[in-house]
């Protein structure tokens, strides 16, 4: 059956969607051995969660939960590396005098002239089709759910600010980050607000129930690897904003394009830093580093939205990253080219001096994106046949 964003319109104001025949690609590779697929997941859908449900908790995919799997004397690492942090990390954010704000792209609400302004943003957006804004109601929401990843990062052992309020570089850097990111779920929420194109209680219910559920990106408070998710992460994102960037600019909508191709600069900063981390943790510790690299890519990198829920579709995270893929937003060839991006960037090919794990490990990564790539041009293959195929139950009308 197709899978269906059920917009009878929880996110749009007027107008319906049509359905979407097919869960987005890279969902669908299977990429873990098969010890990985042993340690299962809980869907929902199982009558022992589904009884014990709680009204305020969505529906949501649990996986088997490993903690502190890192060795005590590799926190030894991040601790030596606190003035390194300062030098190198800590370079990339940006006096706050200095940043973008929201008020920077908006109409001014102590002008004469604000509901002019309005009345223009809302004539540019009539122009944008609905799967568009599908698409920016999912980056509102997962940019939204900042805490959470606030949250994520200090999990990591070695780097997490203990006090809240501590002077280490590492939570200096996480705390600015958090500043920094703060303003993208900002910026989006009030355009998507003034455009008057989308439901604001339903979006502002998904909200809350993605936050309330967290995340589940499997880095077992590992630094190790959670720079590498983060440093993903933030090329996913950038990639993300800077498409739907140029649909906006192919649409007309200029000061939109503009909008969200400052918010993919900002995660192009964001990713700098990451992945100077981690090419600092491959110079420490090459085998290592290769190891968690590999373990992070059999799990597959899960968005940060995945447990995304509005209190009626258990698929909606799902949903919009069909919608995602069929615009070109963001797709499984985005996630191979992120992949084959990092394995460049930090040289894995180049790396000598591996254990034997180490090597396969290398060798793993390495071969991984020509991999996705075979696997999802098989996927786009089949599902070109499967549209052809009235009996498939595939809809496409409204």
């Amino acid at each position: 059956m197709a899978l269906k964003l059920n917009t009878n319109g929880p996110f749009l104001q007027s107008q319906k969607l049509s359905s979407f025949a097919l869960p987005p690609m890279a969902n669908n590779l299977s990429l873990r051995s098969p010890k990985f697929v042993m340690a299962s997941t809980l869907r929902s859908g199982s009558k022992e969660v589904e009884n014990g449900r709680k009204p305020f908790m969505p529906p949501r995919e649990v996986h088997v939960q490993v903690t502190h799997s890192m060795p005590p004397q590799k926190i030894e690492i991040f601790k030596s590396l606190d003035e390194w942090a300062e030098q190198n990390i800590l370079v990339h954010l940006k006096p706050v005098e200095k940043c973008w704000q929201p008020q920077d792209f908006l109409p001014d609400p102590s002008s004469e002239g604000f509901e002019e302004q309005v009345n223009e943003l809302r004539e540019r957006a009539k122009e944008i089709p609905d799967d568009y804004f599908v698409v920016l109601v999912g980056d509102m929401i997962t940019e939204e759910a900042l805490p959470t990843y606030q949250t994520m990062l200090n999990t990591l052992d070695g780097v997490r600010d203990e006090t809240g309020a501590s002077l280490t570089s590492w939570a200096i850097w996480t705390r600015a980050w958090t500043a920094e990111e703060n303003r993208h779920g900002d910026l989006l929420n009030k355009y998507l607000y003034l455009s008057g194109r989308v439901d604001m209680r339903q979006i502002e219910k998904t909200i809350q129930y993605l936050i309330g559920s967290g995340m589940d990106p499997r880095t077992e408070n590992s630094p190790y690897l959670g720079f590498i998710y983060t440093s993903f992460q933030e090329r996913a994102t950038f990639v993300s904003h800077g498409n739907t960037a140029r649909l906006a600019k192919e649409r007309g909508d200029l000061k939109l394009a503009q909008l969200c191709g400052t918010i993919a600069s900002d995660e192009k900063r964001h990713e700098t830093a990451y992945t100077k981390i981690v090419e600092k943790l491959f110079e420490i510790d090459p085998n290592g580093t290769v190891l968690a690299f590999a373990d992070m890519m059999r799990k597959k990198i899960s968005m940060p939205a995945h447990l995304m829920y509005d209190g009626k579709d258990d698929n909606l995270f799902e949903n919009f990253s069909a919608v995602a893929q069929r615009l070109g937003v963001y797709t499984a060839r985005d996630y191979a080219d992120i992949l084959e991006f990092l394995v460049g960037r930090w040289k894995i090919e180049e790396l000598t001096g591996l254990s034997g794990e180490g090597q396969k490990a290398q060798d793993y990564v390495c071969g991984l994106p020509p991999r996705i790539r075979r696997l999802e041009e098989r996927a786009q293959g089949r599902a070109k046949e499967a549209r052809n195929i009235p009996s498939a139950g595939f809809t496409t009308g409204k």
